[in-house]
C-alpha cells in the first residue's frame, strides 16, 4: 500500500515556507540566502535534502538513482535532448518526496524557512500558498550560453568529460541541447503562466530589487 498524506495537512505544517522557483541564473540562490540572512531564517539551497540520498533506490527512484546506474560519464553527455529532459524532469518529481521530508522535520524549528527549490508546480500549489511561492525567470538562452561560465567544480568535470568525448565538439553540441531542451520556451511558459507570483530578471535587473518585490509578495514587510 502507497502511503500518503493529504495535501492540506502538510501545508499546514509548510506554513512558515517560502518557496522560490524557477530557471537558472535568475538570482533564486542568492535571494533565498538574503532573506534567511536578514529574517533569521533558514536557508535551504539546491540539494538540501541530500541527506535523505541514502534511501533512494534504482526500483522507486530511478531519475535519482541514475548515478549509480549509468556505464560512464560519456554516457551521462551522449543522451539524446529528449533522455536528458525526462530524467530531470523526472528527478525533480523524486526529490519532491525528499524536500517536503526535510522541510516538516525544519518545521519544527519554529522559524521562517526559505527554499530554492525544483519542486514541480503542481506539487506546490497543493502544499504552499500564492504568498508562499516566488517564481525568479531569467532568459531561456542564459542557461545554454552561461552553463560553464560559473567557477562550479561539477561544471568545470562536465566540461572536461566533453573534452575527452570521442568528438568533442559534437559532444558539446549535443548537451547544449540538452540544456536548451531543459530550458526551452515552453518550459519558460509553464512557469511565467504558473499563476504564481513572477519576477522576471532584466538586462537591468538588481538583487536589491529582487529582493523587495518579493519580500512585498511574501508579506514579510511591515
Amino acid at each position: 500500500m502507497k502511503v500518503s498524506i493529504e495535501s492540506n495537512i502538510i501545508r499546514y505544517v509548510l506554513k512558515n515556507m517560502y518557496f522560490v522557483n524557477g530557471t537558472a541564473y535568475a538570482g533564486k540562490s542568492t535571494i533565498v540566502r538574503l532573506l534567511a540572512e536578514k529574517y533569521d531564517g533558514l536557508c535551504c539551497r539546491e540539494n538540501y535534502h541530500d541527506e535523505f540520498m541514502e534511501a533512494v533506490d534504482a526500483q522507486h527512484q530511478p531519475n535519482l538513482s541514475y548515478f549509480e546506474t549509468m556505464t560512464s560519464w560519456q554516457e551521462f553527455i551522449g543522451r539524446t535532448p529528449e533522455e536528458y529532459e525526462a530524467w530531470i524532469t523526472g528527478g525533480n518529481r523524486e526529490a519532491a518526496d525528499l524536500e517536503i521530508v526535510r522541510l516538516i522535520q525544519l518545521s519544527a524549528q519554529d522559524k521562517k524557512v526559505f527554499v530554492d527549490t525544483n519542486i514541480p508546480i503542481p506539487i506546490l500549489k497543493e502544499i504552499a500558498d500564492y504568498h508562499q511561492v516566488a517564481i525568479m525567470l531569467s532568459p531561456p538562452s542564459m542557461s545554454v550560453e552561461r552553463f560553464f561560465d560559473r567557477e562550479d567544480e561539477d561544471k568545470r568535470f562536465l566540461y572536461r568529460q566533453i573534452q575527452m568525448a570521442q568528438d568533442p565538439v559534437k559532444a558539446e553540441e549535443n548537451f547544449r541541447n540538452c540544456l536548451a531542451k531543459v530550458n526551452s520556451p515552453e518550459h519558460y511558459q509553464e512557469y511565467a503562466q504558473s499563476g504564481f507570483y513572477t519576477y522576471v530578471r532584466g538586462e537591468d535587473s538588481t538583487i536589491a530589487q529582487a529582493m523587495a518585490e518579493i519580500e512585498k509578495h511574501f508579506m514579510l514587510l511591515p
